[in-house]
């Protein structure tokens, strides 16, 4: 059980990581204006919630340490099945504004089940 909270922590931030270098010396406007990387950014958030999603299939305690785990999920679900409704701006701000306490949330829970595992 461990090793897949493990892997699904390890799939968040590597797309965590993919989105932060996909958007790499962008503003709101060049992100809106490039439909490639608003493609790869989203499919990275996609990543993002179903991984949060298996993980809390496997051992929902493991989201009580993830901030709004409920709404990246919800994010997820929106990007997509309301593909057609997605606003460039609110992609935007949750780079900017809420990956990163995702990511060092993500890589605190990996922490202490890594320390968890060696001293079992």
């Amino acid at each position: 059980m461990q090793d897949d909270t493990r892997k699904h922590l390890m799939d968040i931030l590597h797309a965590a990581e993919e989105i932060k270098e996909f958007t790499k010396d962008m503003d709101i406007h060049a992100y809106s204006e490039s439909r490639v990387t608003q493609r790869a950014v989203e499919r990275g958030f996609e990543i993002i919630g179903e991984a949060l999603n298996r993980i809390k299939k496997i051992d929902e305690t493991v989201l009580l340490s993830i901030s709004e785990h409920q709404r990246i999920i919800g994010f997820r679900n929106i990007l997509i099945h309301g593909y057609d409704i997605v606003d460039a701006k609110i992609v935007w701000d949750a780079i900017k504004n809420h990956l990163p306490l995702l990511q060092s949330e993500a890589q605190k829970i990996l922490k202490q089940i890594t320390l968890y595992t060696e001293n079992v």
